[in-house]
């Protein structure tokens, strides 16, 4: 688990190798996650961790994590997006 203890290393977090993936990830760390509750950022941490492809997937609904906690992350950040 990587520890993002300040915003700059977080939003380094979220620059990812997909533009897809950038749109919605620095948005929320930059408006959403300040809001989060403890134990969501520290889910939102364990995203980030994730490689690439399975968060595409994820995000573009293709596919669906099996650990709910992301799943509901997922859902979260683009119920956000929608809003």
């Amino acid at each position: 688990m990587i520890q993002l203890d300040n915003k700059a290393r977080l939003r380094w977090a979220c620059r990812r190798g997909m533009l897809e993936l950038d749109v919605l990830l620095m948005p929320f760390v930059e408006q959403g996650y300040d809001a989060l509750t403890e134990a969501d950022k520290y889910i939102f941490q364990r995203l980030l961790t994730q490689e690439d492809p399975e968060l595409f997937a994820w995000f573009m609904g293709h596919e669906t994590s099996s650990d709910s906690e992301l799943d509901y992350m997922v859902k979260l950040i683009l119920n956000r997006v929608r809003v």
